[in-house]
């Protein structure tokens, strides 16, 4: 217990929260999202998701981590012993993040030097599907992609020897320094983009408001959606990183911090998006939203036209464009990959050391999967079927079980508020036992009605069943399987769960 290691101060923790919130989600799917949901008008439901399930959760997994002091697995064992699973579960969503998450950061690596030269040429749809990642038939591997596998080393690499570092002299410190970076590459991205012809169309297609969707249901989930999938919440990040802060942390500020930071840089994000879409229009002469799209076609098919047309430094703004994927994504990857070096630590008492080489080790030889020709296919339905069935509804049964079985909420105010200068009230309660779960739950009916009617992405049933539900399902099971594995040290739950652990 005393000898868990801690952040050196507390923007070392921030920068490490920040980082893991800031992700690849930010760049390439908040833009659209907003943009879909109703444009100016969508801040409206975004901020008031934000302040009733973003930051609420955030504080919960905060305070968990830091009462509890443990990885998520000993956290929801030392709420209630029966909870360790939950624990595993969400652990292992976060391994199955990791093993894709590095191969896209292995592409946009790839990218920001194809932007020296311009390598994609003047289709780079066809370059990326049919020369880069040499795309292969739903269901087949077809071999290793050499051009994918190199970058994917490198990430690796970078990734495993900051682990190996430990929380202050590894995480801590890549932090300080990749967000900074990635704040100031991203500003010159932004500064750049909205001095071009066209710019100012396309913010404005971004930012006019579209009031008649301010009533539809949909957009108020989408927002929901958002706040909950770029904050890092529900796959143990958060309560992994907060047992690593020092007895004295202010918690609720340190969650206020965190969740206007990276919603800061979801603005940010949008501008410069959108800035770069309207000048790609304006010279098609097209409308904005024929050129408006999300996810790896926005990053890797329109961003590449967009800069074969650029004025001049063409091949300086595409390396910072792409060199910032890669930062935002090594910030979320060192992250995500942290909670399963930490429980395995916890459970079976090994050094950190062992644990990621074995943990993270393990995520990188899987990882291969997704550097095949067919890697695109497995990485699109895994990581659609993870983050709609594992993230989503993790979040949902953690918040049932910490606040409606366990009744756990009054207690953890009560700590929060003891170290922290924003006091909770019941409006914290409320937002997590009332709010929180009534939109999750919609939000996981609305999910199994399309996906059990629509199948995802137009591929075959059978290869979704193979790398879509039976992935998530997978996860539960071995996280039910972990959890009855005895510990190697003293059990988790035999430490009181109030004084002995704070």
């Amino acid at each position: 217990m005393e000898n868990r290691p801690q952040w050196g101060t507390r923007a070392g923790f921030i920068l490490a929260a920040v980082g893991s919130a800031v992700g690849l989600g930010n760049i390439w799917r908040f833009p659209a999202v907003a943009y879909e949901n109703g444009g100016g008008a969508f801040f409206l439901p975004y901020l008031f998701a934000l302040l009733t399930a973003g930051i609420p959760l955030l504080i919960l997994e905060f305070t968990l981590g830091h009462k509890y002091r443990g990885s998520a697995p000993m956290t929801y064992a030392r709420v209630n012993k029966k909870f360790e699973w939950l624990g595993w579960w969400q652990v292992g969503i976060a391994f199955v993040i990791s093993t894709y998450y590095a191969v896209i950061l292995a592409w946009a690596a790839s990218y920001s030097v194809f932007s020296f030269n311009l390598t994609w040429g003047d289709d780079p749809a066809a370059f990326l599907f049919e020369k880069h990642l040499q795309l292969a038939a739903p269901g087949e591997f077809g071999g290793i992609v050499p051009s994918v596998l190199i970058p994917l080393v490198i990430i690796w690499v970078v990734t495993l020897g900051i682990l190996f570092a430990g929380v202050k002299k590894g995480i801590e410190k890549a932090n300080k320094i990749f967000i900074p970076t990635l704040v100031v590459m991203f500003l010159i991205i932004c500064i750049r983009a909205v001095t071009l012809d066209g710019a100012t169309e396309g913010l404005q297609s971004f930012f006019s408001p579209d009031w008649s969707r301010i009533m539809d249901a949909s957009v108020w989930v989408a927002a929901y959606g958002q706040i909950f999938f770029s904050l890092s919440i529900a796959f143990a990040i958060m309560v992994t990183y907060s047992s690593y802060l020092p007895k004295k942390s202010d918690i609720t500020n340190n969650a206020f911090i965190t969740g206007f930071a990276n919603s800061g840089f979801e603005l940010l994000a949008g501008i410069g998006v959108f800035s770069a879409l309207g000048f790609m229009a304006a010279q098609q002469g097209v409308p904005v939203q024929d050129v408006v799209e999300a996810g790896v076609g926005l990053a890797f098919v329109v961003f590449p036209q967009i800069i074969n047309e650029f004025p001049a430094f063409n091949g300086l703004f595409g390396f910072l464009f792409f060199a910032s994927i890669v930062l935002a994504g090594l910030t979320s990857l060192i992250s995500i990959v942290e909670t399963f070096v930490a429980g395995l630590q916890d459970k079976f008492g090994i050094s950190r050391t062992k644990s990621v080489l074995i943990g993270g080790g393990i995520s990188a030889l899987l990882s291969l999967i997704y550097a095949t020709r067919g890697g695109l296919n497995f990485l699109d339905s895994v990581d659609y079927f993870i983050n709609t069935f594992g993230i989503t509804l993790a979040g949902l049964v953690q918040v049932i079980l910490v606040a409606w079985v366990a009744k756990e909420l009054k207690n953890l105010q009560s700590h929060a508020n003891g170290i922290s200068d924003i006091q909770l009230g019941t409006w914290w309660r409320i937002c997590l036992t009332v709010i929180t779960p009534i939109v999750l739950g919609w939000m996981m009916i609305d999910n199994f009605r399309i996906n059990l009617t629509t199948p995802y992405g137009g591929y075959p049933i059978a290869f979704l069943i193979q790398w879509g539900w039976l992935v998530a399902l997978a996860v539960i099971i071995i996280g039910i399987a972990f959890s009855a594995i005895k510990w190697k040290k003293e059990h988790p739950a035999s430490v009181s769960n109030d004084k002995g652990v704070s």
